[in-house]
This record gives C-alpha cells, sequence and structure tokens, in this order.
C-alpha cells in the first residue's frame, strides 16, 4: 500500500520552539530550532529528510538514487582507521609551553629565546600495549608525548611516564611488542604483561631488566596523567648558535607531586570506571584545574659521558638527578579539551623525528630506528603521506613545500614552478642560516652489526633502582613480579625471571621465589659486564619520597544519606575547596540527600556505582537512621572496607561508627573521628600525606 501522506507546513510560531521531524508516514521528531545550521550533505546540498531512506512506496525496497543515504553509510562504513600498533588508548588535550628565561647561551631552538614565550601544545598520554577498547589501569608504560607548535616548525617529544626502555636496538621493537601483546594463537590476555610470551621474551633478553623493574614498580599504575612524570628517554643534543653542542635529557616534572594507586586498588577502578584516567583529566581541565608539568633539562658534556659507568645512548640506562639536577626552565599547562576526539587526539601524528633548529639527534640506536619506523607508521594509519595537512598536525607557523599530489591532497604548489633549484624566481628556498643543521660530528667506524662495551652492564641500574624504593614500594614490586610471573604457565619461565632478580638483589629474588612457591632458587643468570654492586640510591626514583606537599588536584569522597550532620558537611566543602580538592558526594539515591538542616544535596555518585577506590581520601558521614541504613548494603561496606585496605584516609562522624564496626575495621590513627570543623581541618592536613602505609602492612595479604 502506497503513502502519499506529506508533512504539513509550520507555523511561525512552532518554528520558533520547534520540534520537527518526519518518521513512519510523514510525522515529526526531529528537534529544528531557531539558529540551528541546516544539515547537508558532504557537497553542500540541503537534506530535506533524515529520517527515513528513499523508497518505493511506504513498504517498498529502497531506491539506490537516495545519494544522501549513499553517502552516509559510505562515510559510516570508512569511520575506522587502523588503530595504533603501540599506544592505541590514549588521551589528549590543548595547552601551551611557557620559558622562564632565555636559553640563547646552549640552544638556538626559538621557542627557547626569550624568557615568557608561549608556544601552543598538543599533549596525548597513552597506555603501550592494549588496544583502544582497554582499561586506564593496566600495569603497562605509559605514553607522555608533546607536540610544540613553535615558530618555526613542530617538535615532537615523544615520550613516557618511565625514563628507560626495555630494549637498546630498535631491530628488537616488533620482537617486544608481538611478545607483550596478546597471544597470537588465543588473542589474549589483552593490555598484560602477565602471560607466558611476555615473559619468556624478557628473561631472554637481560637488557630489559631494568625498564621490567619500573614496570613491576607503582610508575606502571599512576593514580592520574596529572600525577606522573614525563620523560624524553634518549639522550638529544641542544644545538647554539655558534654551533657548539650540548647533550641534553627532557623531563616533565608534575606541578602536583606523583602519586600512583596499588595493584588491588587498579584492578578495582577498572571495573568501576575504565576510563577512570581519561574522565579525571577531562574534569580538571572542565573544571578549571589546569595540569601543569615543568620541563626540565639535564644537561652534559663529553666529559661527563666519557666518565659515566654507562653509555649515555643506552636508552635501558638514565642520569640519576643526584649527578646532574634537573634545570628547571618552563611549564607546561594543559587548559583546553579536544573538540573532537578523533580529529584530534586519534588522527595526531607523533614522529621522534620532527625537531626545530637548535635541536639535535645523537646516535641512540632506539632512538634512531624510532625515526624510521614513526613516519612510516603514521603513513600506514593515516592513509597518506598529507596526513601533515590535518589540522591537529599543521604547523601553525608559515610553512612552505614543493611536496605535491598524493590521496587526499589539500595543499599543492601554485603556478609552474614544483621543484628546485629553479630559474624562474619563484618557490621556496632553503635558508642555510636558519635552517636545521647536524652537529658535525666526526665519525670513522667500520660498519658492524655490535653495541658499545658500556651497553653489557644490564643488572647495576636495575639494582639502583630498587634500591632507591621506600620499603612500601620495594615490596609492591615484589608483589608485582608474584603476580604476573604466576601468570605463566611455563616453570621454567618463572625460576629463569628469579634467575635474574638474583643479580638485582637477592632478597628480592628470595621473596619473589617464595611467593611462586619455587622448590629451590635457580642460580643467578650469568652477566655480560659484572654489575657494579655499590651505586648510590637515588631518592628521585620513589614515588612515596616525591609526593605532593597538599591535597591539591585530589578527589575526596563523601558518603552522605538523609539526615547527615549539615555542619560537617559544610566544613567539608569549606576545606577542601581551601586545599584545592574536589568533593564528590556518595549517596543511597543519585536524586541526592537531604542533610540535619534541610539542605538538599545532589549526589555525584549512587553507593553501589562509587567505590571509594575512586577517591583519594573518604569521608563518612552518617545520621544513626543514614547509618543504619548503609550497613545493610554491601556495597557501603566495600567502600569502607576497600579505602582501609588501600591505606587511604577515613574521617567518620560519631553516627557512623556502627558501619565502620560493620566493614569489620578495627579504627587506627588513619581513621579520625571529626565533630567539628576543627576536626575537619585537621583530617585534611593527614590527608596531604595521601596514604597511611605502615597500615598496608597489617591489611596485606601474601
Amino acid at each position: 500500500m502506497n503513502s502519499t501522506k506529506q508533512p504539513q507546513p509550520l507555523s511561525k510560531a512552532k518554528l520558533a520552539d520547534a520540534e520537527i521531524a518526519r518518521g513512519a508516514g510523514g510525522e515529526t521528531h526531529q528537534t529544528a530550532r531557531r539558529g540551528m545550521d541546516v544539515l547537508t550533505t558532504q557537497q553542500g546540498a540541503p537534506v530535506a529528510d533524515d529520517q527515513n531512506s528513499l523508497r518505493a512506496g511506504a513498504r517498498g525496497p529502497t531506491l539506490l538514487e537516495d545519494q544522501h543515504f549513499r553517502e552516509k553509510l559510505f562515510h559510516f562504513d570508512h569511520e575506522r582507521i587502523p588503530e595504533r600498533v603501540v599506544h592505541a588508548r590514549g588521551f589528549g588535550a590543548h595547552g601551551f609551553f611557557e620559558n622562564y628565561e632565555s636559553l640563547a647561551e646552549i640552544t638556538s631552538a626559538d621557542l627557547f629565546q626569550r624568557a615568557g614565550e608561549k608556544t601552543p601544545a598538543f599533549v596525548r598520554f597513552s597506555t603501550v600495549a592494549g588496544n583502544k577498547g582497554s582499561a586506564d589501569l593496566a600495569r603497562d608504560v605509559r605514553g607522555f608525548a608533546v607536540k610544540l607548535y613553535t615558530k618555526e616548525g613542530n617538535w615532537d617529544i615523544v615520550g613516557n611516564n618511565i625514563p628507560v626502555f626495555f630494549i637498546q636496538d630498535a631491530i628488537k621493537f616488533p620482537d617486544l611488542i608481538h611478545a607483550a601483546k596478546a597471544e597470537p594463537d588465543r588473542g589474549f590476555p589483552q593490555a598484560q604483561t602477565a602471560h607466558d610470551n611476555f615473559c619468556d621474551f624478557v628473561s631472554l633478553m637481560p637488557e630489559a631488566t631494568h625498564m621490567v623493574m619500573w614496570a613491576m614498580s607503582d610508575r606502571a599504575i599512576p593514580r592520574s596523567f596529572r600525577f606522573m612524570e614525563g620523560f624524553g628517554v634518549h639522550t638529544f643534543r641542544l644545538i647554539n648558535a655558534r654551533g657548539q653542542s650540548t647533550y641534553v635529557k627532557f623531563h616533565w616534572k608534575p606541578k602536583l607531586g606523583l602519586q600512583s594507586v596499588v595493584w588491588n586498588e587498579a584492578v578495582k577502578i577498572n571495573g568501576a570506571d575504565p576510563d577512570f584516567h581519561r574522565r579525571d583529566l577531562w574534569n580538571a581541565i572542565q573544571s578549571g584545574d589546569f595540569p601543569e608539568w615543568e620541563l626540565g633539562l639535564q644537561l652534559f658534556d663529553d666529559a661527563f659521558a666519557d666518565q659515566f659507568p654507562f653509555d649515555i645512548l643506552d636508552a635501558t640506562k638514565l642520569i640519576p638527578e643526584e649527578l646532574i639536577p634537573v634545570r628547571r626552565v618552563g611549564r607546561l599547562v594543559l587548559d583546553r579539551c579536544v573538540d573532537n576526539f578523533f580529529a584530534e587526539t586519534e588522527q595526531v601524528a607523533f614522529c621522534t623525528q620532527n625537531i626545530v633548529p637548535g635541536i639535535d639527534f645523537t646516535n641512540d640506536p632506539l632512538l634512531q630506528g624510532r625515526n624510521f619506523s614513526y613516519l612510516d607508521t603514521q603513513l600506514k594509519r593515516l592513509g597518506s603521506p598529507n596526513f601533515t595537512f590535518l589540522p591537529i598536525n599543521a604547523p601553525k607557523c608559515p610553512f612552505h613545500t614543493l611536496q605535491q599530489d598524493g590521496q587526499m591532497a589539500m595543499v599543492n604548489p601554485k603556478g609552474r614552478v614544483n621543484y628546485e633549484p629553479n630559474s624562474w624566481g619563484e618557490g621556496p628556498r632553503e635558508r642555510p642560516e636558519r635552517g636545521i643543521t647536524s652537529f658535525p660530528e666526526e665519525i670513522a667506524a667500520p660498519k658492524q652489526r655490535s653495541r658499545g662495551e658500556k651497553f653489557a652492564d644490564h643488572y647495576s641500574q636495575a639494582r639502583q633502582f630498587y634500591i632507591s624504593q621506600t620499603a612500601v614500594e620495594q615490596t609492591h614490586i615484589q608483589d608485582a613480579f608474584v603476580f604476573e610471573l604466576s601468570k605463566c604457565d611455563n616453570p621454567a619461565i618463572r625460576s629463569r625471571m628469579v634467575s635474574h632478580l638474583i643479580n638485582v638483589d637477592a632478597e628480592l629474588a628470595r621473596r619473589v621465589a617464595d611467593g611462586l612457591g619455587l622448590k629451590e632458587i635457580p642460580k643467578a643468570a650469568e652477566p655480560a659486564r659484572k654489575p657494579i654492586a655499590d651505586l648510590p640510591g637515588s631518592p628521585a626514583l620513589s614515588i612515596v619520597r616525591n609526593g605532593p606537599k597538599s591535597f591539591k588536584g585530589r578527589k575526596l569522597g563523601v558518603l552522605a544519606a538523609d539526615g547527615s550532620d549539615a555542619s560537617l558537611l559544610k566544613a567539608i566543602e569549606k576545606v577542601a575547596a581551601e586545599e584545592g580538592a574536589q568533593v564528590e558526594f556518595i549517596a543511597p539515591k543519585i536524586g541526592g540527600f537531604t542533610d540535619s538542616g534541610g539542605g538538599l544535596h545532589p549526589a555525584q555518585q549512587k553507593v553501589n556505582g562509587g567505590p571509594s577506590v575512586l577517591y583519594d581520601a573518604v569521608v563518612i558521614v552518617l545520621s544513626a537512621d543514614g547509618a543504619k541504613l548503609l550497613a545493610r548494603e554491601a556495597t557501603a561496606k566495600d567502600f569502607v572496607s576497600d579505602a582501609f585496605a588501600h591505606a587511604k584516609f577515613i574521617a567518620c562522624s560519631e553516627a557512623a561508627m556502627p558501619l565502620i564496626s560493620r566493614a569489620g575495621i578495627t579504627p587506627d590513627e588513619g581513621v579520625i573521628p571529626i565533630k567539628t570543623a576543627a576536626d575537619v581541618v585537621m583530617f585534611m592536613t593527614r590527608c596531604r600525606e595521601l596514604r597511611l602505609w605502615k597500615r598496608e602492612a597489617s591489611v596485606h595479604a601474601v
């Protein structure tokens, strides 16, 4: 049966505030308001009906002549592009870098010439091993990639939150990632290194030992992007106007201090909010609490490089800050979220080869390989060498090339000149006095497949990292090794990994072997070069020793219900605001609760959807009736018991104590009774410590 019913014209009054659309038979349901843009095809033609495809009758077949329908599905079918092989799950934001002082004495890079110079920036944080759909709190290295849109081109500092890497030569990168990814015959585990292939690979590659120590530490489960460091990993060169070279390592130091979560907490966060890190960064920027890092430089010369016990070109090594202090030269501020995730965060293309005049590479073999690989990767992902014209990748300074054509060409040379040199007096020309020039390092050496002798020490800095950790952090490393290796089905792999740990620290190896239930401790792996056993600890390598000085930027979870003390709630909000912390209310109903004074408080979380793992500290303010109600709620008891188990500070009103008891908790000094505003102030002061670490030993399960 054919339908001839047509949509009726709308009056001007109805158009002013309208809900119009065509449904079956011509009824209307799409919103159209005055001032809204007209929906068009990609060719700019206005669309009359976006609800129904063109058919032969109301119940007839769809007609191929419906160009809008075909265009819409065609584009939808091609929306996805290949995800990154590594760093697939990422989140980005815009901001700026501000230079503190002129660095003209060490580099001619334009962005470092003037104090107060602000350079636009885009930063993408990421995990390495998981796919785009994996969870944020996987135990993994985090990417920390910074694109600086300088006045002389784009400079990409493509780094991580860990200053060293698993391998020394890029030729091993495919093997590393193949081993770390899901096993190819089964497609799992996803976003984890707790499986045979990875442990097999690193246990056969002693050079990975240092990085594995970092990966098993709390560095691999950061609390927030905002609370983690970034590192350029490699040694680069700074070149000044006189052509003089200074070696440099790049550091990003978070203004809010370092902070991680514990493993049990990370597992539960992934269940409660797999987008935890993304949401945290988004909310911070949207609320005006802009994250900041300081750019730090470790600067050194050939004399230092020659006397350093390790090769400065070895990406599995670092230079302790106690040997070369980090000079802080500017700040990075993220103050704007992306407008479109795909167009910016997904399509941004970082390449280690992207440098500007005044910056140069060294002969680090891993860096040299990355310079080749990243450009090739972006071509594969984005489909054309013209990815550089995408707005997120295009320089913000004038740029002129003679490159032309290719898929999706957006800019081509104008006129007849598309080459140089030419005698037409047209087109761009090179600029020797200002362009990128390489440091004229003299090299005379035979072609060979080998590494420098100093590359052969694989255990000394791994030990230095371990002894630099607090006792709590060392326990976490031990537990991480036990957990990861317990997921290996092959006992020989477990034993082989322990054989390397003996060269790091005998007690660490013993504890891991005991945790795995090894019948005997294996013989130590034979080192290629004798380790240096007396390297001093480096306090800068510890998260706990470099925590915040305040609770600023952190989140306080307040568990409340009808009848909660109004004066205490007011004091909590006031003190938290003064500290620069965020408060979220968790209540029996998402609609909120009414306090003892009759005030209505909207809730940000429902009690069974807002576990304490989402917060840095918690407050429980309940009336007697509220405590009685929540004592019957399993998730409310979990809220309290998890906060206690994770060594968090807990404030508790007197009427809420029954819930503490029902959760099976015996209060300690970190469970703080609050009756007055002064008690709330004292509680916030304790929260600056973030954790009551000595509690962990009493709740730690082996």
